[in-house]
């Protein structure tokens, strides 16, 4: 009896052990651009409801995500806040031709509840001799950081502040800087604006979309991905008009007419 006991506590853990493993594998691996990483796990969450599928979301700059999938990052898929990353993997033949743009961001300039500054005069606030450190994310490969260097450049201000920018490593940390003090105000992404953590914390005003290059974002399936089936389940998913309610409802603008990043618009 104790023999047959051990034999079946044996393959009881041979079997939970078989299960943990294909549950593993059929979990999607998302690597996501930092402006989503508060409307992405509501996605997420309600694509879970719906399929029973699981999702695990990394966040970061969609220039590091590009480069990690060059080197062959096992991901499933990539949510670029830059569609011309989408479109060189496409040609790289790194990613499925499925690619598709799932909306636009935003800039703002953000500054702390507390501070005098007055936001309605634009880019200009800049200037104020109060202003010592401006956060914004890299320019180097973050595309909220090089439409923030564009809009400065537009209002011709940029070299007149350079040199009091500090830089995140993408948006989320450049939104980090200027939310915890280490910066005196910020240009980031409306989503994290609009956030509940950041909402409370500050006021923000639109930067006009005329004034820097459109922030069009993309998703793709990478073709080393294991979870392809599901992989192009989400990306149906994403397509749904109630997923672009979700999105706005997080400060992205939809395209009037989304449609396979590799079309253009």
């Amino acid at each position: 009896m104790t023999q047959r006991l051990i034999l079946w506590c044996g393959l009881l853990v041979l079997l939970f052990g078989f299960g943990q493993r294909f549950s593993a594998a059929q979990d999607l691996t998302i690597a996501a651009a930092a402006d989503l990483q508060f409307a992405m796990p509501d996605i997420a969450s309600r694509f879970q409801k719906e399929t029973g599928k699981n999702v695990r979301v990394v966040y970061g700059s969609s220039g590091n995500f590009f480069e990690q999938i060059e080197n062959g990052a096992p991901f499933d898929m990539f949510f670029s806040a830059n569609l011309d990353y989408a479109k060189r993997l496409e040609s790289a033949g790194l990613v499925e031709p499925t690619s598709y743009e799932y909306a636009e961001g935003k800039l703002v300039i953000w500054a702390p509840t507390d501070s005098k500054l007055s936001l309605t005069s634009g880019l200009s606030v800049l200037l104020d001799p109060s202003v010592k450190k401006i956060a914004i994310a890299n320019p180097e490969h973050a595309p909220y950081g090089q439409a923030a260097v564009a809009a400065m450049k537009k209002a011709n201000i940029y070299g007149k502040i350079k040199d009091k920018l500090v830089l995140g490593e993408n948006i989320s940390q450049a939104a980090s800087f200027v939310a915890t003090g280490a910066a005196d105000v910020g240009i980031l992404a409306l989503s994290l604006a609009v956030s509940p953590g950041m909402k409370e914390k500050g006021r923000y005003a639109e930067i006009p979309e005329e004034d820097y290059p459109a922030i069009q974002q993309a998703c793709v399936i990478l073709n080393s991905s294991k979870n392809k089936k599901e992989a192009e389940q989400f990306l149906e998913f994403i397509k749904t008009p109630a997923i672009g309610s979700v999105l706005q409802s997080y400060g992205f603008a939809i395209p009037a007419s989304p449609s396979g990043a590799s079309n253009g618009r």
